[in-house]
C-alpha cells in the first residue's frame, strides 16, 4: 500500500501524497512549497544554484550534507530533514555566513548566491567544533559544486574567511536529532502513483526479494546519474527500488587486510576510508571526484554498477585487485572488478542480482615489499569534470625488478579495462627506462581509443603513455626521498583572507 512521504522542513512534518516517485525535490520546492529562493540552473548538478543541505539521523547522530535538490528524487528524502537558504537567516538577522557574503560584495546578480549560502553553510556547520584557522583548499572543496558566472570567485572566498571572524551562531542538532528520530518508520516505504512505483526496502533481504520479483525495476543509489535520466532524457520510470535504506549495504568493514564498502555507502564517505589507508595514491583523486555535493549523495557502489567507461573509481579498482560481491536469493559470489564488465553497458550480472559491496586491498604489513600504487586523472577542468583519460598503477619493486604489474585505464575502451600487453611488457623486467619504453610501446596495441567531445583519440592514446613515465619517475628506483605522488595543481593553504 502506499504510504505518504515524510520529512521536516521549516520546524513542520510534511506530508506529501499523490505525487510521482521521480518529482525531484527541486521541483517540489519551488512549484510546491513555493519557496522560490532555491534556483533552477543546468537541473543536472552541475551549476550548485540548487544546492540544499539535508539531514538525516545516522546512529544516533545527525549528519548534515549540501546536495542538489535537481538530482534528488522527492520519496529519497522520507525521514530526512531539508534545509534551504530561506531557513538560515536567524530571527530578524543575517547568519554569519549571510552577513560575510554581503560585506565581501560576493553577489551581484544573485541568481547563484543561495547555492553559495548552502555550501557555505554546510562547511560551517561541519566547523562547528574546530579549532583549526579555515584554509583555501577547504574552501574550495566545499564550494566545487557551485559556479558563479559574473560575481568572481574571489569576494566569495574572502566571504568564507570572514564568515569565521563573525559571532558564531549554533546549530541545535539534538532538537534535530529528537525530531528525526519521530519521522523513523519501523516499516519500509513504498509509494505508488499512477503507472509509477517506489520502493525502500530496509533489509537486503527485502532488497533481494523485490529484486527477485521485478528484476526489469531500476535500482537507485545516490541518483546522480538516474536523475539525469528524467531531467535530461525525460524518461519515464515505472520502477524504482532504492538502496538508500538498507543497513546492510551502508556498513564499512575492515577484514584481514580488505576493506569491504558497502554499496549504499557515499563516496564521500567511501574516499574518506580509503584515504586514510592511501592517503597520497587516492587523495587528490578523491577531491577531483565530483563535486562535494555529488559525493555527497553518490554512492561507490553505484559508480562501479554503473560501469561507465569513464567512470574514475574503476582503474585504480582493477589496479588494486579489487572484488565485488553480487548477492542473490541464491546467495553470494565474488568476481573480481575486471571480469565484471564484458562490453560496453554489458555486465556479467544476473537479472535477480545486486552489486552489494567491494572488497579492496589495503596496503600489506612489512616483511612484504611496498606496492607502488597511484592514480591519475585528466580533464579540462580540475574541479567536477568527467575524465578524458584516467589511469591507474600498481606493482611491486623487488630487487629493482617489477612484480604483480597491474595498469588499468579510464576512457581508452568501452569498458575500464586492463592494459595487458603494457603489464607483460614490464612484468619480471628491471624498472628501468628501457622496458618503461617498451611497456609505453605496448599501449598502442592495448587501446584504441576514440576521438570524442573530451578529447580526441591521438590525445588519449599519447596522454595515458605520458601518464605511464609520471609513474615511472615518480616510483623509479634511486631517488632521494621517498617517491610521494606530486599534485601539480595544489593550493597551498592560505589562512589569511584573500
Amino acid at each position: 500500500m502506499s504510504a505518504p512521504i515524510r520529512y521536516l522542513f521549516q520546524q513542520q512534518v510534511r506530508e506529501v501524497t499523490q505525487v510521482s516517485p521521480t518529482r525531484t525535490l527541486l521541483q517540489h520546492l519551488r512549484e510546491d512549497l513555493h519557496c522560490t529562493g532555491t534556483k533552477e540552473g543546468c537541473a543536472e548538478g552541475d551549476c550548485g544554484a540548487c544546492t540544499v543541505v539535508v539531514g538525516e539521523l545516522l546512529d544516533g547522530k545527525v549528519e548534515m550534507k549540501s546536495v542538489n535538490a535537481c538530482l534528488q528524487f522527492l520519496p529519497a528524502i522520507d525521514g530526512k530533514a531539508v534545509f534551504t537558504v530561506e531557513d538560515v537567516q536567524q530571527a530578524q538577522q543575517l547568519h554569519p555566513v549571510q552577513q560575510a557574503l554581503v560585506e565581501c560584495h560576493a553577489s551581484q546578480c544573485g541568481f547563484c548566491t543561495p547555492g553559495f549560502v548552502m555550501s557555505l553553510w554546510d562547511l560551517y556547520l561541519q566547523r562547528e567544533e574546530s579549532h583549526t584557522p579555515l584554509n583555501r583548499n577547504t574552501i574550495n572543496i566545499a564550494l566545487s559544486g557551485n559556479l558563479c558566472r559574473c560575481t568572481g570567485y574571489r569576494p566569495i572566498i574572502a566571504a568564507a574567511h570572514r564568515m569565521e571572524q563573525l559571532p558564531r551562531v549554533k546549530f541545535n542538532s539534538q532538537a534535530l536529532a529528537q525530531q528525526l528520530g519521530l519521522l523513523k518508520r519501523e516499516d519500509s516505504l513504498r509509494v505508488e502513483h499512477a503507472d509509477q512505483r517506489f520502493d525502500a526496502p530496509q533489509t537486503l533481504q527485502e532488497l533481494l526479494e523485490l529484486r527477485a520479483a521485478h528484476p526489469g525495476a531500476v535500482l537507485l543509489a545516490g541518483g546522480t546519474d538516474i536523475g539525469l535520466w528524467v531531467t535530461k532524457q525525460f524518461r519515464a520510470l515505472p520502477h524504482l527500488i532504492s538502496l538508500g535504506k538498507v543497513r546492510e549495504l551502508q556498513s564499512i568493514s575492515e577484514q584481514s587486510e580488505i576493506l569491504e564498502i558497502g554499496a549504499a555507502v557515499t563516496l564521500d564517505r567511501a574516499y574518506q576510508h580509503l584515504c586514510k589507508y592511501y592517503p597520497n595514491e587516492l587523495g587528490e583523486l578523491a577531491q577531483r571526484f565530483a563535486s562535494l555535493p555529488i559525493r555527497h549523495a553518490g554512492t561507490l557502489g553505484g559508480n562501479v554498477a554503473n560501469g561507465s567507461p569513464i567512470g574514475d573509481s574503476m582503474p585504480w579498482l582493477i589496479a588494486l585487485g579489487a572484488q565485488i560481491v553480487l548477492s542473490s536469493l541464491s546467495g553470494q559470489r565474488h568476481l573480481a572488478l575486471e571480469d565484471f564488465y564484458l562490453a560496453y553497458q554489458k555486465k556479467d550480472l544476473r537479472a535477480d542480482e545486486i552489486v552489494s559491496a567491494i572488497r579492496i586491498p589495503l596496503p600489506e604489513l612489512p616483511p612484504q615489499s611496498p606496492r607502488l600504487f597511484r592514480t591519475y586523472k585528466l580533464a579540462k577542468r580540475y574541479d567536477q569534470d568527467i575524465s578524458a583519460v584516467c589511469a591507474a598503477f600498481s606493482t611491486r619493486l623487488v630487487d629493482n625488478k617489477l612484480q604483480q604489474v597491474r595498469i588499468a585505464y579510464g576512457g581508452m575502451a568501452a569498458t575500464p579495462k586492463r592494459a595487458t600487453q603494457a603489464e607483460l611488457a614490464l612484468e619480471g623486467q628491471p624498472w628501468d627506462e628501457a622496458h618503461l619504453q617498451a611497456a609505453i610501446t605496448a599501449l598502442a596495441n592495448d587501446y584504441q581509443p576514440l576521438s570524442d567531445m573530451r578529447a580526441s583519440a591521438e590525445y588519449r592514446l599519447l596522454t595515458a603513455q605520458n601518464l605511464l613515465k609520471r609513474f615511472w619517475l615518480e616510483t623509479r628506483a634511486g631517488l632521494a626521498s621517498p617517491a610521494t605522488p606530486t599534485n601539480v595543481f595544489a593550493v597551498a593553504d592560505q589562512t589569511e583572507q584573500v
